[in-house]
C-alpha cells in the first residue's frame, strides 16, 4: 500500500466540501467546473481548489471540451482506504476475540477452583 497515495485520499475526503463534490459527482456524473460550483456558496476559484486537491487525490478526472472543464468520479483509488480499514479491523478483531477468549477461560478457572474474584465482605474491621 502506498502510504502517500493513502495521505492524499484521506486529505481530500476529510473535507466536507469536497465529499460534498464527489457526492454530487456520483449521483450526477460528469459535470462542468461550473455547475459543480452552483451547488456551493462559494466562488468559483474556491471550488476549483477543492477540484484540485481531489484530482491530486486521483478522485476525480477532468476532460476538456472546448472552453469547458468536465468532471467526474474516479472512485478506484478508494479501494486504498478500504484496505486499510480492512487491516485495522482485523487487528482490531483478533484483539476483541483474543479478550473474549481470555474471559472465558478466566470465567472458566474461577469455576473449577471455586473461586471468584469479588472481594468478601469481612464485615466491620
Amino acid at each position: 500500500m502506498d502510504e502517500e497515495d493513502l495521505s492524499r485520499i484521506l486529505k481530500a475526503a476529510g473535507d466536507t466540501t469536497r465529499r460534498r463534490i464527489l457526492t454530487l459527482l456520483v449521483q450526477e456524473g460528469a459535470l462542468r467546473v461550473t455547475a459543480l460550483a452552483a451547488h456551493f456558496e462559494m466562488s468559483l476559484n474556491s471550488v476549483s481548489k477543492h477540484i484540485k486537491v481531489l484530482e491530486e487525490a486521483g478522485l476525480v478526472t477532468r476532460r476538456t471540451v472546448g472552453r469547458e472543464h468536465f468532471i467526474a468520479p474516479e472512485l478506484g483509488p478508494l479501494r486504498l482506504t478500504e484496505q486499510w480499514f480492512g487491516q485495522l479491523k482485523s487487528i482490531w478483531e483478533l484483539r476483541l476475540s483474543a479478550l473474549e477468549e481470555l474471559l472465558v477461560t478466566g470465567d472458566q478457572d474461577d469455576e473449577r477452583t471455586g473461586t471468584d474474584d469479588k472481594p468478601q465482605d469481612r464485615g466491620p474491621a
